[in-house]
């Protein structure tokens, strides 16, 4: 649709949206949907009544406010304030794919930042136009690859990391026993930069911005010479307009020969309803139980798996960050299972792992699922991300997913010499060779090495041979020995995982869905409702469990919430502080499948 009304004479347009005639809006106001995209968008169901208002939007809330201001007849245009987004590559490319549907049904797209990093412009460049204020900048300066490692800090405080691993490309353990990379670990981490680089930066800016018909040299030469100021982003062709926001909607308004540009503020977004602390009463809203989604017709369940997989009850802790829990899961998937409607399962991953036990109970209890099950890789699926995932019928990534990492590793941070260094003296009485195989005080003795690397060998054989048979299921045969070249810890982008046959399509979770429709007999367009799991909790909730899921009497998730705390004040020291916080999380699993856990593409 083009945005060239008369003033003279007012009528109403009939369009098409999605096969049906809706009405448009006044031709002299031109309404734009205002959207922000801010921060990590996260993949998980958001928790009811929080104590202090409604929780922030996941990420499938966003794609679904766009989906709306796109069939909705009264918006004109898309308005996207893209403030610091802190995404992976598969919800980025996710994003992209819903402006390009915006822009596909007839309608224009605006993208303003005050300034941006790669994949703020990156999405900002899926829009029609690209504005910055003169005081703003584009941060555009290329890819880097940051792995954090731990072993000098640790000997300086007396502790040591004892930690094994099945796989030479496996490189968690690595950053608490050594002070650099491996060259394995280097050899994977630079395929996927070089992959990343290539394809999601330099080929996405010559196929966003085809009016400058660039080349590849002359992107990587504009990469280098980053980053910005907002005039010099216009000179290079870069951004298309330089002015402050309301500056921007006046020049808008002139172009579009509109009377009136209309920002529809927060389109879409629903309102908080914060609690009066000062009313005595209040206490009873955390009381009340969250709604239960109920289902009516054909269903499609769509079950997240987001964060650290863990043994016991997952979701938010009350201050900490997300985790998959494997009772959770496993209740949800047999809701799913149970529900009459529920005409398939989508299981929705953006993980980095965790517990090989907690991995192979959520693996299992989809391979046992009757109905058909899809699953949609989001940023990262990796090592336990990809083990659950190796159930599904059907394996869709987005093209910059990082997945794979098939591999274990296994261990205990031994702090006996931080007990030295402070003063805390330890004698041990024992009976049995290996009784010390778990103790913090000293590290695996021969006979404990051994018999830990036996375990972790046979979980290993396992996640493979699982693995391999998951492929032959979904009609990729493969023989050990070339899946062996596959596996060993070996890190992969989405692309690269489709090309060597770890996945079988390249998609959304649009796609994702659309495949598990027509898998339970539907067309791939048929009208499903969608059952969200695992079901939401409300305050209460998250407050008991946080308590009650304990081991040896100890809250499981009080060093992640307190270490997160301390790092909150410093994103910096918050990110270093993240990474120690997940391996937390697992120091009672003897065996882990979770990729690296500070490597970050940016």
């Amino acid at each position: 649709m083009r945005f060239a009304f008369s003033c003279a004479i007012i009528v109403s347009l009939l369009v098409t949206v999605d096969g049906a005639f809706v009405r448009a809006a006044e031709p002299s106001t031109i309404t734009l949907a205002h959207i922000r995209l801010h921060g990590d968008l996260s993949e998980a169901p958001t928790t009811e009544d929080p104590i202090f208002g409604s929780a922030a939007e996941n990420f499938q809330s966003k794609i679904d406010r766009i989906l709306k201001a796109q069939r909705d007849a009264s918006i004109n245009g898309l308005f996207l304030h893209i403030d610091g987004l802190e995404i992976g590559w598969g919800k980025l490319n996710e994003l992209r794919q819903a402006v390009a549907r915006f822009r596909h049904a007839g309608k224009k797209a605006y993208a303003y930042l005050e300034s941006g990093g790669s994949k703020d412009y990156l999405l900002a460049i899926s829009c029609d136009e690209v504005c910055l204020p003169e005081s703003g900048w584009l941060l555009l300066t290329g890819m880097r690859a940051e792995v954090s490692f731990y072993k000098d800090l640790l000997d300086k405080i007396g502790v040591k990391a004892d930690m094994l691993q099945m796989g030479s490309y496996k490189g968690t353990g690595e950053i608490l026993t050594q002070n650099h990379m491996s060259p394995a670990f280097r050899e994977r981490l630079e395929s996927v930069l070089d992959d990343h680089f290539d394809k999601d930066l330099v080929e996405l800016l010559i196929q966003s911005r085809t009016k400058q018909q660039w080349s590849q040299e002359q992107v990587k030469k504009l990469i280098d010479q980053g980053p910005y100021t907002a005039k010099a982003a216009a000179a290079a062709g870069l951004v298309d307009r330089v002015a402050y926001r309301d500056q921007f909607e006046q020049e808008l308004k002139k172009e579009l020969k509109a009377e009136q540009i209309k920002i529809s503020k927060n389109y879409g977004q629903a309102k908080e309803e914060e609690i009066d602390l000062t009313n005595p009463f209040a206490i009873f809203k955390l009381l009340k139980p969250p709604k239960k989604a109920t289902t009516s017709g054909p269903t499609i369940a769509i079950i997240y798996a987001t964060g650290v997989i863990v043994s016991g009850k997952g979701g938010d802790s009350l201050l900490g960050g997300e985790v998959v829990g494997s009772t959770t899961m496993i209740e949800a998937i047999r809701q799913a299972e149970n529900d009459k409607n529920v005409k398939a399962i989508v299981l929705r991953v953006d993980s980095p792992g965790g517990s090989a036990l907690a991995s192979d109970l959520i693996w299992n209890e989809l391979r046992r699922s009757k109905k058909p099950v899809v699953a949609s890789m989001s940023d990262t699926a990796a090592s336990g991300g990809y083990y659950i995932s190796m159930a599904a019928n059907k394996i869709f990534a987005e093209p910059g997913t990082l997945t794979g990492s098939i591999g274990v590793v296994g261990g205990k941070v031994v702090i006996g010499g931080l007990f030295d260094l402070v003063g805390v003296k330890t004698e041990v009485l024992a009976r049995g060779a290996n009784s010390g195989i778990f103790s913090p005080s000293t590290p695996f003795s021969e006979s404990e090495r051994k018999a830990i690397t036996a375990l972790m060998r046979d979980v290993y054989d396992q996640f493979v041979d699982k693995a391999i048979q998951g492929r032959a299921r979904a009609g990729r045969k493969f023989d050990k020995e070339e899946f062996l070249k596959l596996a060993e810890g070996r890190i992969w982008t989405g692309r690269q995982a489709k090309a060597n046959g770890l996945v079988d399509e390249l998609g959304t979770l649009d796609d994702a869905i659309a495949s598990a429709k027509v898998m339970a007999g539907m067309k791939k367009d048929a009208e499903v409702e969608l059952l969200v799991l695992p079901n939401a909790k409300n305050f209460i909730d998250v407050l008991m469990e946080s308590r009650s899921d304990t081991r040896l009497g100890e809250p499981r998730y009080i060093s992640t919430r307190v270490l997160t705390q301390l790092g909150s004040p410093l994103p910096e020291i918050g990110k270093h502080v993240r990474s120690l916080s997940g391996l937390l999380q697992l120091r009672a699993d003897p065996v882990w499948t979770m990729i690296p856990c500070r490597v970050e593409v940016k």
